[in-house]
């Protein structure tokens, strides 16, 4: 967001030659302009062909209409196979990977561009990781540390590196907070602890984990254990520095990130990446190929066997310009926002239980039950009311058998929400309450 300066500047307004009244009636303009542009729903076209109030962006996040208009540009354009050919397209195509690749080089601030590995999932981004890392470094009595809260895709990749390997894997639990435990950390982390692998946010609750501190803890103790921060329910929320945090790997995906479906991002450092096999066998990941034996392409086609998803890539390209022009501040301002209204509404529904939204940070994510009332039952009778939010066991069942609760609702705000979406949810819950006879 530029500054009232800045906005006399683009328009060659002399501040010293300006009368006051000027310029108090132009910063009345920019105040007005910011605000029409501050409805960023707009931006989002699924919400004027859909009468949706919808609460599930922490599953999947809607998009902006810059982002869809990115997909038809890049196939009238564009469209080629990268790397298979000399002709202008293809090479128009490998320029577009390349692009993005720096593009999100620069979103994490990763040191160089081909530490960034394009996948199409953060699930495929951790599976890379555990077989390219976890079955090649990983050892017999070596340990895995794991948050209690992970995500499935974040724990089951890890069990199978440790039946294969005969490692093993101990659980941090969680504060009063629902926080990762620290103390518990510290007692589990040992010379042994060959990876840590934890989210940055919980995707069930929103609670923010304090990944720089667990970082520095696992170096001090262990400058060999290596740490992947599973990003893909934070990134839309808050900046990641790989750099900064000293992560060894960062995952996300797109489509969490205002992107279509099918793209993501594994990040590494590049050392270790270097020392890592291939995931996947073929296509551009190829150097040689002789009767007899292979060898394989640097980093990072080494591990983007196949051809490349190039729609994905410009598309994410374009989603992080619309993230930065937005800016994470604003991002921060609308979910926080709202989110603190919708706890309050919240509160005086005494049918309703919250989970860990006291004396903690959160990202836009709220879980929640009605008393006594299945969370797939009043899912459905929300979705009556188009309001659409997440219900079950949001695939952390660990999380879930160590809570004591079976499955819960999720509500879960981006910047094309407002308070009319928690009004819904409040009158849809309160239709629960009239059909169930709370």
């Amino acid at each position: 967001m530029k500054s009232w300066k800045e906005e006399f500047k683009i328009k060659n307004i002399n501040l010293k030659n300006c009368p006051q009244s000027d310029i108090i009636f132009y910063c009345l303009w920019v105040k007005l302009y910011r605000e029409v542009k501050m409805d960023y729903r707009k931006e989002f076209p699924i919400f004027k062909n859909r009468n949706n109030h919808y609460l599930d962006t922490a599953a999947t996040s809607q998009k902006p209409k810059r982002v869809l208009d990115k997909i038809m540009e890049y196939y009238e354009k564009y469209n080629g196979n990268p790397g298979r050919g000399s002709h202008t397209l293809s090479m128009e195509a490998s320029n577009l990977m390349a692009n993005a690749r720096k593009t999100v080089q620069k979103f994490i601030n990763a040191k160089y561009p081909e530490e960034v590995i394009f996948t199409k999932s953060t699930t495929e981004s951790i599976n890379l990781i555990a077989y390219s890392y976890g079955m090649e470094f990983i050892n017999e009595n070596d340990e895995i540390i794991l948050g209690i809260s992970n995500h499935h895709a974040n724990i089951v990749p890890w069990q199978f590196v440790a039946k294969k390997k005969n490692a093993k894997i101990k659980f941090v639990y969680l504060t009063e907070n629902g926080q990762f435990d620290i103390e518990d950390f510290k007692n589990k982390l040992s010379d042994k602890t060959k990876l840590v692998a934890i989210s940055a946010v919980v995707n069930v609750t929103g609670v923010i984990q304090p990944i720089k501190e667990i970082i520095e803890i696992a170096r001090n103790k262990n400058k060999n254990t290596r740490i992947l921060v599973d990003a893909a329910q934070s990134m839309l929320h808050f900046k990641h520095d790989v750099q900064e945090l000293d992560a060894d790997f960062l995952v996300f995906s797109g489509h969490k990130l205002f992107t279509p479906m099918g793209i993501g991002v594994m990040y590494g450092k590049k050392d270790i990446l270097d020392k890592m096999p291939p995931f996947l066998y073929g296509g551009d990941m190829i150097e040689f190929v002789t009767e007899e034996e292979s060898t394989f392409a640097p980093l990072p086609n080494k591990f983007e066997g196949g051809t490349q998803n190039v729609e994905g890539a410009v598309t994410l390209e374009e989603a992080i310009n619309f993230i930065e022009e937005v800016s994470y501040e604003k991002i921060n301002e609308i979910e926080n926002s709202l989110t603190e209204i919708a706890l309050e509404k919240l509160k005086k529904l005494d049918f309703v239980e919250t989970y860990f939204t006291k004396d903690v940070k959160r990202a836009g994510i709220i879980a929640f039950n009605v008393k006594n009332v299945h969370s797939h039952d009043v899912a459905f009778i929300l979705d009556s009311y188009n309001v659409a939010v997440r219900s079950g066991h949001h695939c952390a069942q660990p999380l879930m058998k160590y809570l004591g609760v079976p499955s819960c609702c999720r509500a879960s705000f981006s910047i094309y929400n407002n308070e009319e979406d928690i009004d819904k949810l409040i009158e849809g819950l309160l239709k629960v309450k009239e059909v169930f006879e709370l």
